[in-house]
């Protein structure tokens, strides 16, 4: 569903609100989200400002009495948005592969200010991120990349070199052959930290690991795992001769990654990193799905709101 058939297909608040409504109870239902409670009556209101809901439930619970709406408990919670600009906003977000900024949100779709589109598109990130993903099988490649900083040196001898004199952060990339992608941001490239993302990412009867020649991933790995591991030393080969063993497709994910990264956001908050790799990985794994608007929206209408003071909060590591 492009931007054009949203457009079509919810043209105000009311169409969107009764999508919503379906996603979340498609047995026709409704339940409280306090209690559970299914015994609710409707209540209809006119609206007198943009962010009151014209359909509203109380539940009949005597021990309850909650009023909710079918945004209530959902990403879209306390929104001062209009839904239609939400559901545009989204179409505009799955669609865009390399994203796009909070300030041509702003823009395109007239959001008040900058702040208000910024929290938008990090609500939508967050329903992006998949913390119940199954081990990546197969065959899997598996490189290391790094995010921030400034390369002194350019030219292709370099290029694959981590940034200098400033700071950076590192973020591994694990992708199946013909598959997912993943990215995880990680503290630093020593093994202990590299064998728990394998452990938690990476199933044991993967059928191929494929590596570069970095002596951490000799030291990273149970020895079963390093059994099946290949590396490709890439100071002479970028492909172990008469194999198909190379980490090409991983490292295209990250050019892809850093093209939207610089291009589009122009740099990125560490603090706030995880979200856009789960915004890049979500999008690159549903690509095939003609209808990833509504598998987004789904999740949207899913998982619990993201108070502003969440977002802004100072990781406990920095506090």
């Amino acid at each position: 569903m492009n931007l054009i058939d949203v457009t079509k297909q919810f043209p105000s608040d009311e169409e969107c609100l009764k999508y919503i409504e379906q996603m979340r109870w498609p047995d026709g239902k409704v339940r409280c989200p306090v209690c559970g409670n299914d015994r609710i009556s409707r209540i209809t209101r006119k609206s007198t400002t943009k962010n009151v809901r014209k359909s509203l439930y109380q539940c009949l619970e005597p021990t309850c009495k909650q009023q909710f709406s079918a945004t209530s408990g959902t990403i879209f919670n306390d929104s001062h948005l209009p839904l239609h600009k939400w559901f545009m906003a989204l179409a505009i977000v799955v669609d865009a592969k390399k994203g796009i900024s909070a300030n041509q949100l702003k823009e395109h779709l007239g959001i008040g200010s900058y702040r208000t589109a910024w929290y938008m598109a990090h609500r939508i990130r967050k329903a992006m991120e998949d913390n119940s993903a199954s081990p990546m099988t197969g065959v899997v490649e598996l490189d290391e990349t790094y995010i921030g900083g400034k390369a002194k040196r350019r030219g292709a001898k370099y290029r694959s070199q981590k940034p200098r004199n400033e700071k950076f952060d590192m973020v591994l990339g694990m992708r199946e052959r013909k598959g997912r992608v993943r990215f995880v941001h990680i503290a630093d490239g020593k093994k202990d930290t590299i064998r728990r993302v394998i452990d938690e990412h990476i199933d044991p009867e993967v059928t191929t690991l494929v590596t570069d020649s970095a002596a951490v991933y000799d030291f990273a790995m149970h020895p079963d795992l390093q059994k099946k591991r290949q590396a490709v030393n890439h100071t002479i080969q970028w492909i172990v001769p008469g194999t198909d063993f190379h980490t090409n497709t991983v490292e295209s994910s990250f050019s892809l990654l850093k093209r939207g990264l610089i291009g589009s956001f122009h740099r990125v908050s560490i603090k706030h990193l995880r979200r856009y790799l789960s915004e890049f990985e979500f999008r690159f794994n549903v690509r095939k799905d003609e209808d990833r608007f509504t598998t987004t929206l789904r999740r949207m209408a899913g998982i619990a709101p993201m108070p502003y003071v969440e977002l802004i909060a100072v990781p406990k590591t920095e506090a």
